[in-house]
């Protein structure tokens, strides 16, 4: 068997293992995204960070579908392969019914549904959790930046 090329993603749950973020912080995943953004997204970055923490904004920056951006509300969203989805992830590594991102307190709030292949935050499993600014999720092979509000959250992490 020949090796796998290093920057080759992984599809199948046995190498989750060997997952790979950005960089080892989120301000450092953040600020490497913003350094490659378009100007585009600059500026809805900059109108997430502003407001007032009623909407935050999920970016795909690595996997397919790579440049989405999708505005999260205080309905909030789901995630998944499902073609209903909000934020519709189309791969077999992605549970139908995934994920849900929505309003937690002054938060926005990341839970996964039952999902086969598990939801990853900053390269750890999680199951329910608060989302800051920089977070990186990993649904299957989409890895997705979360902004917010500045100043809402962004010292703080719920539970895992």
């Amino acid at each position: 068997m020949s090796q796998a090329d290093a920057n080759q993603e992984l599809t199948t749950t046995l190498h989750l293992g060997l997952r790979s973020t950005v960089d080892a912080t989120e301000t450092s995943a953040l600020s490497h995204f913003l350094a490659a953004a378009t100007e585009e997204e600059k500026i809805a970055i900059s109108a997430i960070n502003e407001g007032n923490g009623d909407r935050a904004m999920v970016f795909i920056h690595r996997g397919p579908a790579k440049g989405s951006r999708f505005l999260i509300t205080q309905e909030g969203a789901t995630l998944g392969r499902s073609p209903e989805s909000a934020i519709f992830l189309d791969d077999v590594t992605v549970s139908r019914s995934h994920a849900v991102i929505a309003p937690h307190g002054t938060a926005f709030e990341l839970k996964d549904m039952g999902s086969l292949n598990g939801t990853y935050l900053n390269n750890e499993n999680v199951s329910q959790v608060d989302l800051k600014t920089g977070d990186e999720i990993q649904i299957g092979k989409f890895h997705m930046l979360f902004i917010g509000a500045r100043g809402k959250n962004d010292s703080q992490q719920g539970e895992k």
